[in-house]
């Protein structure tokens, strides 16, 4: 076991979580501008939740983000950081999330961005 082994698949073996290429062109909008898009997301589908599309940092205009004080800890993943989102005069805090330096196990989505689907306008996955 590493020293930065998740504590949650210790405590809870029958939790699943699998990140896999997303294999899909991820498009995200907000107030009718693109905000990312990627041909490089991640996929995670964890038991009892949505799958998360997780962008890297390069195909979000990381221009529209301003990291939050808000933080949140997940047993599985690790520590997670927030960014509020604008565009065009809107703004939404805690709209975009990120493992800066996630568990072992999830370090696929280190540094990458996720996005609440009710504080966007749209996530969308299309086959290219």
């Amino acid at each position: 076991m590493s020293a930065n082994s998740a504590p949650g698949f210790k405590k809870h073996p029958e939790h699943r979580i699998q990140a896999k290429p997303a294999g899909v062109s991820v498009r995200v909008t907000f107030n009718g501008e693109v905000i990312a898009d990627s041909r490089d997301a991640i996929r995670l589908d964890e038991s009892k939740y949505a799958p998360v599309y997780y962008l890297p940092r390069k195909d979000v205009k990381m221009e529209r983000l301003t990291r939050t004080t808000h933080s949140t800890h997940c047993p599985f993943k690790g520590d997670a950081s927030y960014y509020t989102l604008s565009s065009g005069g809107r703004t939404v805090a805690n709209a975009v999330w990120s493992y800066e330096e996630p568990y072992d196990e999830m370090s696929v989505i280190k540094e990458r961005l996720a996005f609440y689907p009710d504080k966007v306008d749209s996530i969308s996955a299309a086959q290219e």
